[in-house]
């Protein structure tokens, strides 16, 4: 396989083939992200991409059930890209379930249902979107490039399309001076997106990035572990989706959750009281990472 830079993928995407299609994030200017700085956004020559498809299919290709697509917003290609790439992973591979891909919300609104309802048909069964907040002031901090309105819609046109949506909120992203309204904020947007997973990261303020110029200069102040724990419970308490998965099992978090929205928001809300009076061990700093 050829691989350009550092490769990003979810948790539940280990198992996955990882088909570089885009390099880099055609947006790339969030605050706190420095994952894809180092590399100019272009999307891959298709050919090049479908290459790639045909030599993991000689390799390994009955052994393929998911695909996810990279790097940072691979939704951004164009349909007949994304055409071909997904027709040749459905040949390609004969036991393949579904095929995903990082999303943002300015490229998922951009999408006719028409053009989102071809690409489910053709197997592009689930994005991931990381909204980070809900609070619009947040939202213009961390340099998103949409706010809840946005991800609200957005959202609503994956459902429409029947394309399953992962949320990924970021708890500390509104510094100590809005750490309240990023967690109230953001359960409220879980429960407009109204995603089937949803997953928790805690910020980790990466050197060189603006956020952490920010912080260089008093302009950005972190939570505590505690305060980051109270946002926590808040987004569990008051997010109302349908039925989503719940997860904080990335390594960035300090309290690793599992369960489901609303069905399993009394146990899960306990773990969390139980670690802010100290019965439960937090992850200690030195296994946490990105």
């Amino acid at each position: 396989m050829r691989y350009e830079g550092t490769l990003y993928r979810p948790p539940s995407e280990a198992n996955s083939y990882i088909l570089q299609a885009t390099i880099g994030c055609s947006w790339n200017s969030c605050t706190y992200c420095d994952m894809y700085r180092s590399k100019s956004f272009r999307v891959r020559n298709l050919d090049e991409s479908l290459a790639d498809i045909d030599e993991a299919a000689r390799l390994q290709g009955d052994q393929v059930r998911k695909v996810f697509v990279a790097d940072g917003d691979a939704l951004v290609m164009d349909l007949p890209h994304w055409e071909a790439i997904l027709e040749r992973c459905q040949t390609s591979f004969p036991r393949l379930r579904r095929v995903s891909a990082y999303a943002t919300a300015m490229n998922l609104v951009a999408r006719t249902p028409a053009e989102l309802a071809r690409l489910r048909e053709m197997g592009l069964r689930l994005l991931y979107i990381g909204p980070e907040t809900g609070d619009d002031a947040t939202f213009k901090r961390i340099a998103k490039g949409a706010g809840f309105d946005e991800h609200a819609e957005a959202a609503r046109k994956a459902r429409d399309a029947g394309i399953d949506l992962s949320a990924i909120f970021l708890l500390g992203a509104g510094g100590t001076e809005r750490s309240q309204q990023h967690a109230e904020e953001s359960a409220r947007l879980i429960t407009a997106m109204d995603p089937k997973f949803v997953s928790l990261l805690t910020l980790t303020v990466v050197p060189s990035t603006p956020i952490a110029r920010l912080q260089e200069t008093g302009r950005f102040e972190l939570p505590t572990v505690e305060r980051m724990l109270h946002e926590l419970r808040t987004i569990i308490l008051l997010a109302d989706p349908t039925d989503a998965i719940f997860r904080t099992n990335h390594a960035s978090n300090y309290l690793p959750l599992s369960g489901r929205l609303p069905l399993d928001r009394d146990r899960i809300v306990s773990v969390v009281d139980a670690a802010l009076s100290g019965d439960v061990n937090l992850r200690p700093e030195w296994s946490r990472g990105l």
